[in-house]
């Protein structure tokens, strides 16, 4: 049992990415199937689901995932503008996917939604992780040095 602990303890940012990465894919998933069932275009679909999941991978990974310390208006308004420039780029990658595997290549719509989700999830936490929320230098070093 103190092994799983260590483990978590260790893996814990990860393992919050991961499981909210999830709830976010599932949130993002859910919407765009509800609207593809009801006839509208997958690309007004794909758009309308990822600021739904936008919003939700926002506040679970500020709040829950990265313990964001931005508590001053221009530090949460520079956060939120990094995260949405971000999801921007990876939205890109994602539409770019969907294009080539559904226009280009003629594949069904749900196989190449789901990959490009798995390509999403990795692509967003790095950039979380070492671009929205990272941690100022000062933290860092003071973490290192104790």
């Amino acid at each position: 049992m103190k092994s799983l602990k260590q483990l978590y303890a260790k893996y814990k940012e990860i393992i919050l990415y991961i499981v909210f990465g999830v709830l976010t894919t599932a949130v993002n998933f859910v919407v765009y199937t509800a609207l593809i069932f009801i006839g509208i275009d997958t690309y007004v679909t794909n758009t309308v689901a990822w600021v739904c999941a936008v919003l939700f991978a926002y506040l679970t990974n500020r709040s829950v995932v990265f313990n964001s310390s931005a508590k001053k208006s221009g530090a949460v308004i520079k956060e939120i503008i990094s995260f949405y420039g971000a999801r921007i780029f990876s939205f890109v990658v994602e539409m770019l996917i969907l294009y080539v595997c559904i226009d280009l290549l003629g594949m069904d719509q749900f196989i190449p939604k789901l990959a490009a989700q798995v390509i999403v999830i990795v692509l967003n936490y790095i950039l979380s992780k070492f671009i929205v929320f990272k941690k100022p230098k000062d933290n860092t070093e003071q973490n290192t040095e104790q």
